[in-house]
């Protein structure tokens, strides 16, 4: 018995000196009430879907090359900078509602399916992708969470096989936008809330859950879970993640951080099957 225990104590000794150390089993397979939530810009996807949607709009002659240039310019500072600047997304948005106002929600949702395939598809990460994967094989629900429009969130999660999206819903009367949103944009704590309401919609537990983000903004999010992970982080979500011991991933190098998480799943795999949900967060019809 002492000679077992103290091989046993050499064993975990040199693990944890080279780094090996061996972490539980996550995600957990068979847990109905464990759930993953995704940020989509720069955490599921390089860039901002709602950039790529207005480059597509602009090809269908949605709006004039003026839009487009400052599309362009938004969407070269945000990839550049790897972060969400408020004034940026802000204008966007006002952008995006304008250029929208008066057209169907049908066929915008039509139209997002195919910019899907133009623009967003090859700007997944592999790694991110992955890690939902891991989620999904293991039973659990998996939903993105973004302030991209609604319509388009729930294209990305179905294309991508994820349970659904919560996303910014865009006023709509007798299916036809109006120009202005239901409440506010999905951003910040207002993500927090969304995910807390879900949860409680679906009878999940939060500390059993899962959360990914790229950005600071969404440290209110990724703290009600029991397992926050910053992906691709901003150096202000790096610097909480360090402090916090939170698991980190940087896609953008290849480098993996000191703590990484998912270790079995992170290089497999596409997602595969799914439905579409949202709680909530729906169009106010009139």
């Amino acid at each position: 018995m002492a000679g077992e225990a103290s091989a046993e104590a050499a064993r975990k000794s040199s693990q944890e000196a080279a780094g090996t150390t061996e972490e539980p089993q996550f995600p957990v397979h068979g847990d109905d009430q464990a759930a993953a939530f995704f940020d989509l810009d720069n955490t599921v996807m390089q860039g901002a879907a709602l950039f790529h949607f207005g480059r597509g709009l602009y090809k269908r002659k949605f709006f004039e090359t003026r839009e487009l240039a400052r599309f362009a310019w938004q969407q070269a500072w945000f990839r550049l900078a790897g972060v969400e600047d408020p004034e940026h997304m802000q204008e966007a948005r006002d952008s995006a509602l304008s250029i929208v106002k008066g057209h169907r929600v049908a066929e915008l949702q039509s139209i997002g399916e195919e910019i899907y395939d133009e623009y967003m598809a090859e700007r997944i990460w592999p790694g991110t992708r992955a890690l939902a994967q891991a989620h999904l094989d293991a039973g659990q629900r998996v939903w993105l969470v973004t302030a991209a429009p609604v319509e388009i969130a729930q294209v990305i999660a179905r294309r991508l096989g994820l349970t659904g999206a919560l996303g910014t819903v865009a006023e709509s009367v007798d299916g036809v936008y109006t120009g202005k949103l239901v409440g506010e944009p999905l951003h910040g704590p207002a993500k927090a809330e969304a995910v807390r309401a879900l949860a409680a919609a679906e009878g999940l537990d939060l500390n059993r859950c899962a959360a990914y983000s790229d950005s600071h903004n969404d440290i209110p999010m990724l703290s009600l879970v029991g397992h926050p992970y910053a992906i691709n982080p901003d150096s202000k979500l790096r610097k909480h993640a360090r402090e916090l011991d939170w698991r980190l991933r940087d896609y953008r190098t290849g480098r993996k951080a000191a703590k990484v998480g998912i270790p079995a799943a992170a290089g497999v795999g596409a997602v595969a099957g799914g439905t579409a949900a949202a709680i909530a967060l729906h169009r106010r019809r009139r």
